[in-house]
């Protein structure tokens, strides 16, 4: 069945990674379907820090097995059509008990962030894994990723709007995007600017908590 992808023995490796459940960096997969879906999940641990597949395993962790080579080419297909840029996923068969195959597709983290998958309505969109989800990226967030900052934080002068919203945030600690853009009484123009410059410098960084994006200082 997997003239190209020759199953290896690895049962007590697999049950310890299923052991672990899912988390910021491993996702169970019954079965591949839909590219669209898979997409999403590249992308997610793309623009993170990695992470990996395990295909023919149950939510529960309970093992079924991949059924078909087909699983192999929808991920390539997710991988290689369905991302932007493309992403180099890695896939290792394991045999695990009863002669059923997991699939162990690692995802690396990105050389260059955004990943963004098509969407079922042909737009783009980038994805960010948070514990065991796949979260739509903060529109900031990908403008951070795009902005090439190679001069160093010390060292920089800021402006006293940018001094004013550290200063803020300190006090406040982590604090909703929009509040954070209305808080300091700029356009919203030069308010997303300014936290993507400074984000972009290392300044700030964005979590995500209680079902949206937060901004804190690491000032």
């Amino acid at each position: 069945m997997y003239k190209d992808l020759p199953a290896i023995r690895g049962k007590y490796y697999i049950q310890r990674l299923i052991e672990e459940g899912e988390h910021e960096h491993q996702d169970f997969k019954y079965k591949i379907s839909d590219a669209c879906k898979i997409a999403r999940s590249i992308s997610a641990f793309s623009n993170n820090d990695g992470g990996r597949l395990l295909v023919g395993v149950k939510d529960n962790g309970v093992i079924a097995g991949i059924r078909s080579e087909e699983d192999v080419h929808v991920i390539e297909a997710a991988a290689e059509i369905y991302c932007r840029p493309a992403v180099r996923v890695e896939m290792t068969a394991f045999q695990c008990e009863g002669g059923l195959v997991v699939l162990r597709a690692s995802i690396p983290r990105a050389e260059a962030r955004p990943v963004a998958c098509r969407e079922e309505d042909g737009s783009w969109r980038a994805y960010y894994r948070v514990a065991d989800e796949n979260i739509a990226a903060h529109p900031l967030m990908v403008r951070t990723w795009r902005r090439e900052y190679v001069e160093a934080a010390d060292g920089l002068a800021f402006s006293a709007d940018e001094g004013a919203l550290l200063q803020s945030l300190e006090s406040l600690g982590p604090v909703d995007v929009e509040q954070l853009i209305l808080h300091t009484h700029l356009s919203r123009r030069s308010a997303e600017d300014m936290i993507v410059k400074l984000a972009g410098m290392g300044l700030v960084e964005f979590v995500y908590s209680h079902q949206r994006f937060m901004v804190i200082t690491n000032a």
